[in-house]
C-alpha cells in the first residue's frame, strides 16, 4: 500500500477509532512529525497519552483514545499564513471560534494557532481538530 501522506492516515484512523468506540489504537508509522502532532493534541486534552512501540520496520505508537475527537485532518496543500491572518483559516476548518485547534509548522516548531497568535508569528498550516 502506497502511503503518499503518513500524517493524514493516521489522523483519519484515529478519527475512524473514536466513531466506533476504541479505547486504544495503534498506528504507524511513527514518524516525528506524527508524533509532535499527537503530541500537541494530547496537550490540548483531546487524546490521551502516546508510547512509542519500537520495531525492525518504521516504529509505530499506541495512542489511548478519550472519546473528544469528532473530525480532524490535515490541511493540503499546506497554506502559508501570517501572524494576523489566522481568522480566515479559522472559520474555513473550525467550526466556531475556541472550538478546536488547527496544527502550525512555525519557524519556532510546531504549534496551535492559539500558541502562535500569541507570540505574533506565521507558519504553515499542518491539521486540524476539534
Amino acid at each position: 500500500m502506497a502511503m503518499n501522506n503518513p500524517l493524514a492516515a493516521v489522523l483519519s484512523h484515529i478519527q475512524n477509532c473514536e466513531r466506533v468506540g476504541r479505547t486504544e489504537t495503534i498506528v504507524r508509522p511513527g514518524s516525528k512529525i506524527v508524533k509532535n502532532v499527537l503530541d500537541i493534541l494530547n496537550n490540548e486534552r483531546m487524546i490521551g497519552e502516546t508510547e512509542l512501540l519500537e520495531d525492525k520496520r518504521g516504529n509505530s505508537l499506541k495512542v489511548y483514545l478519550i472519546g473528544k475527537i469528532n473530525k480532524c485532518g490535515v490541511i493540503s496543500p499546506r497554506f502559508s499564513v501570517k501572524k494576523d491572518s489566522f481568522e480566515r483559516f479559522e472559520k474555513q476548518y473550525l467550526p466556531a471560534e475556541d472550538f478546536g485547534v488547527i496544527i502550525v509548522l512555525t519557524s519556532q516548531g510546531m504549534m496551535t494557532h492559539k500558541q502562535a497568535k500569541e507570540k505574533g508569528i506565521g507558519g504553515r498550516l499542518l491539521a486540524y481538530c476539534y
